[in-house]
């Protein structure tokens, strides 16, 4: 959902960055919760987010670092990735009890040449680089030691984020008062928001039970072909990081441990696949503006196909009709023209999705 405002509250729960799946928050939705605020204003922001994309939480935290109030962030649930970059703005941090934070390195992927990769490389370099700074300055570590803890991928209680430096206090259970003198009733039990929390290296155990308890997957288009079986996981204990404090790393046998970053890799090369399968369709179908309402509804390329003939054929259907219906539609016809023009049309297309590997034998 986008940022939600009731005074001088600003809540942000859901995905960081307008992804095509789940709930999700912007910039844009947190500069128009601030204006609604009011500049000047005191502000409590409460977040609730697993992460999402990292240069969208970079611009989110530089708007609330600009807010002339005081910000107070309150992490409700959790603050991982691109949505820990955002809580750095508060001038407080609170955790409330049983919430989580986490740091890591920014990430991405690249289809292309040397000279593409190249290029990630380098901006992916800066934008960590830019966010251990970030990190640094609020929890006055050097911006080596902060990048260290993003290297490890760095999971936080409530207790060890004060310890580091990433929080400044624990919000407590009991009623507290407000500045109106009226008790405030603390919520400090809320579940962590709906997220792929697998797409991580080192999930807490926990939280990839919850994820896979919910069904909170990091959603692949539907395909032809069937989903692949679910993958075994080893146990780990619930914060796997020596420097968060719980002892060292959880081990597990070798018969039970799967590639986690090769199945993640897997994942991402389907949905891109599917995604520009589905735009090759459209485009050779010359109706390229229908693609990201079959990607928005995972329409299989089957389907993809079927409705872009069908469109077609009812465009051609309408045309004839709309001829007819002219000022001398009586009249001989146009020397060259055939009656089953449109069916040529369709069987052109077939052909032409034929030629490029979309269309099947017998489909």
């Amino acid at each position: 959902m986008p940022a939600m405002v009731t005074g001088n509250e600003i809540v942000l729960s859901g995905t960081v960055g307008d992804l095509y799946w789940g709930e999700s928050f912007t910039s844009s939705d947190v500069i128009v919760a601030l204006a609604q605020v009011g500049r000047g204003q005191d502000v409590v922001i409460r977040i609730n987010s697993g992460g999402g994309i990292a240069t969208e939480g970079a611009a989110i935290h530089a708007a609330l670092a600009a807010h002339t109030g005081k910000k107070t962030v309150i992490v409700e649930g959790i603050a991982a990735s691109a949505a820990s970059v955002i809580a750095m703005a508060g001038d407080e941090i609170v955790m409330a009890m049983g919430a989580l934070m986490m740091i890591h390195d920014p990430s991405g992927f690249t289809f292309g040449t040397v000279a593409d990769h190249e290029l990630q490389v380098k901006a992916l370099t800066a934008l960590a680089t830019a966010m251990a700074g970030i990190y640094a300055e609020r929890s006055g570590k050097t911006a080596d030691e902060a990048r260290a803890d993003m290297r490890a991928e760095l999971w936080m209680s409530p207790e060890e984020a004060v310890a580091a430096g990433y929080a400044d206090r624990i919000q407590t259970r009991a009623a507290e008062p407000a500045e109106d003198g009226e008790a405030e009733i603390i919520d400090a039990d809320r579940e962590p928001t709906a997220f792929d929390f697998r797409l991580y290296q080192h999930p807490p155990e926990r939280l990839v039970a919850l994820a896979d308890r919910r069904a909170w997957t990091n959603r692949v288009p539907a395909t032809a072909a069937a989903p692949p079986p679910p993958l075994p996981r080893h146990q780990e204990q619930s914060m796997p990081n020596d420097q968060a404090g719980n002892g060292p790393a959880p081990t597990a046998s070798t018969g039970n441990v799967v590639d986690l970053d090769a199945a993640r890799a897997e994942g991402r090369s389907a949905a891109l696949a599917y995604v520009r399968e589905v735009r090759d369709l459209c485009a050779l179908a010359g109706r390229p503006a229908m693609a990201d309402a079959f990607i928005e509804r995972e329409a299989a390329p089957a389907d993809v196909r079927k409705e872009l003939l069908d469109a077609r054929a009812s465009a051609d259907a309408a045309r004839d009709v709309t001829t007819s219906t002219l000022p001398g539609a009586g009249a001989a016809p146009v020397a060259g023209a055939r009656p089953d023009d449109s069916k040529t049309m369709l069987s052109s297309m077939e052909r032409e999705l034929a030629r490029a590997g979309h269309a099947k034998k017998g489909a």
